[in-house]
């Protein structure tokens, strides 16, 4: 981590923090009059953090105020820290719950990490901002999320008007932080950019087009760009894997594939400390339960096993084969081997290596064998590729590969917010892709080669899934994008 680049005079911050403590501890005063001008803008991003940060979280917010922010995300452990005392203290009695320590943030040191870090509309007000990003850092673990919102500088002159009519207060001269300048800093403080969107277009909604303004209409350009805040999420930059090797299972949903079995267990590559292969066989109408019963039976060094599945489709399937999983890492992949198992140890490494918390296999990039794919299926997954990068805000070029890798932590973390979306997935595609989406976890695309199946016919059914498909997009834009 480089340090920081600002000078630390200590006598002109020290100058500069008496300023903007005095101005703070003014507003204080004025709580009442100020808030009034600030409430819907406020409810709005309670609203954007409380979806960004799962209920249950230890949380720091740096900046706190008067802890309303901190205390929306529903923290199990939440801790304010502000160098206002009036503001610590109104904070104390607002929530006291929750835990306000006065302390300049420019040199914090809790001694402990968090799960997520807030600094809400705080950038543009600090002496040195790179020295409290750096700070942030110091209070993170690998799945800590910095989130962060800061007005944009289109809203430098309406601010300026607001301030002089008497809607606003007059601030201190302010940073003004761009969005470049913004991405600049995580990446020399040692964060990674997951997310950024633009938030709020009208500080002051009408009751019936509150929601069309700032959560509708801020999404699409022109819109986009009169945006009043700009809000971020980063996670730490990903280092070089320590400790021992995990152990690995594959998850195998087998429908109707008696013929690829034997091939499937001949292939299987070994991966980590060792490899767990689950087969969650799902009524089918040939012989696939009867050949795995003699595969698993004619290798007893293989650490294999069968489940019956009692419910329907492959995200059930899934979801079933999670459950029963004894591994630190958990993968996909469809019994029709059109990906092939030998392509596993890369997707092994591109998780090992900490640059993604899932990886999704792509068949869109390499060109496919002859009837891999039929062409209207190409197009149709082309086209929900474009529609879901722009809906979930990460790129996702392909939504339907079966091959997917997660660790257990972050599985686990999804699976306890799944009932924010509901068991509404019957690929189970979509319930790892939108809820890593929700928790704001790191997807990266993997490119495999799609191969043309050797047995069998595929469960996919183009006009009865492309409805299926809609249907994921409507989930995706009621419960993530326009929220």
């Amino acid at each position: 981590m480089q340090p920081a680049a600002t000078t630390r005079d200590p006598d002109k911050a020290a100058a500069y923090a008496r300023q903007r403590i005095a101005f703070w501890e003014e507003y204080s005063r004025n709580l009442a009059r100020w808030d009034r001008f600030r409430r819907g803008y406020q409810r709005r991003l309670r609203d954007i953090y409380a979806f960004a940060i799962p209920p249950g979280s230890s949380v720091l917010e740096l900046g706190s105020g008067a802890g309303d922010l901190l205390a929306a995300t529903q923290p199990a452990v939440g801790v304010g820290v502000d160098f206002a005392p009036s503001m610590v203290r109104l904070a104390q009695q607002r929530h006291p719950r929750l835990t306000f320590i006065e302390a300049d943030v420019h040199d914090l040191d809790l001694g402990r990490q968090f799960d997520a870090i807030i600094l809400s509309d705080l950038i543009n007000d600090l002496w040195d901002a790179q020295r409290v990003v750096e700070v942030c850092r110091r209070h993170s673990h690998p799945g800590t999320r910095l989130l962060l919102n800061f007005y944009s500088r289109v809203w430098e002159l309406p601010r300026a008007a607001a301030e002089r009519i008497g809607l606003a207060k007059r601030l201190l001269q302010q940073n003004w932080f761009t969005p470049e300048d913004l991405r600049n800093l995580l990446y020399l403080t040692g964060w990674e950019l997951i997310r950024e969107s633009r938030e709020m277009l009208f500080p002051f909604p009408p009751p019936l087009l509150g929601a069309l303004l700032n959560r509708v209409l801020v999404r699409f350009w022109p819109f986009s760009r009169l945006a009043m805040t700009n809000f971020f999420v980063a996670r730490p930059q990903p280092e070089p894997p320590s400790g021992e090797e995990p152990v690995v299972s594959v998850i195998v949903p087998a429908r109707n594939e008696e013929g690829n079995i034997p091939e499937l267990f001949a292939r299987l590559p070994q991966m980590g400390r060792g490899t767990e292969l689950i087969l969650v066989e799902g009524h089918s109408r040939d012989g696939t339960r009867a050949a795995i019963q003699r595969e698993i039976a004619a290798r007893p060094h293989l650490d294999a096993k069968l489940l019956i599945q009692t419910g329907k489709g492959k995200g059930d399937a899934v979801r079933t084969g999670f459950a029963h999983a004894a591994g630190d890492v958990f993968m996909i992949l469809d019994a029709d081997l059109t990906v092939p198992p030998e392509v596993l140890p890369v997707f092994y490494r591109a998780w090992r290596s900490g640059k993604a918390d899932l990886v999704n296999g792509v068949r869109l990039v390499y060109p496919m064998e002859n009837k891999a794919m039929r062409f209207l299926n190409t197009l149709g997954n082309k086209f929900f590729s474009l529609a879901f990068s722009w809906l979930l805000g990460q790129s996702i070029k392909d939504t339907l590969c079966g091959t997917k890798v997660i660790g257990r932590r972050q599985y686990e973390l999804l699976a306890a917010n799944r009932p924010y979306f509901g068991e509404f997935d019957p690929f189970g595609d979509f319930d790892l892709i939108f809820g890593a989406a929700r928790l704001s976890l790191k997807i990266v695309d993997l490119p495999v080669r799609y191969c043309e199946r050797t047995y069998g016919e595929t469960n996919i059914h183009r006009w009865g899934h492309g409805w299926l498909l809609l249907r994921m997009l409507a989930v995706a834009m009621r419960r993530l994008k326009f929220v």
